[in-house]
């Protein structure tokens, strides 16, 4: 009987951790990170390329 007790006390105990939360939380500002980098990249990647392109014709005349 206090195993079964004792495992249901610590059971518990772990249940009320909050590492999960956290890392649930982490996990979510990655993931919003890199859609703002992607996002970021698409609307500027064409306009970049177009520079790029520019600045390399003018530095080969």
């Amino acid at each position: 009987m206090l195993h079964i007790e004792f495992i249901k006390a610590w059971a518990t105990a772990q249940a009320k951790t909050e590492r999960g939360a956290s890392l649930v939380e982490y996990a979510l500002l990655v993931a919003l990170i890199a859609v703002v980098c992607i996002a970021a990249v698409s609307a500027l990647g064409g306009a970049a390329s177009e520079k790029f392109e520019e600045v390399g014709s003018s530095i080969a005349a």
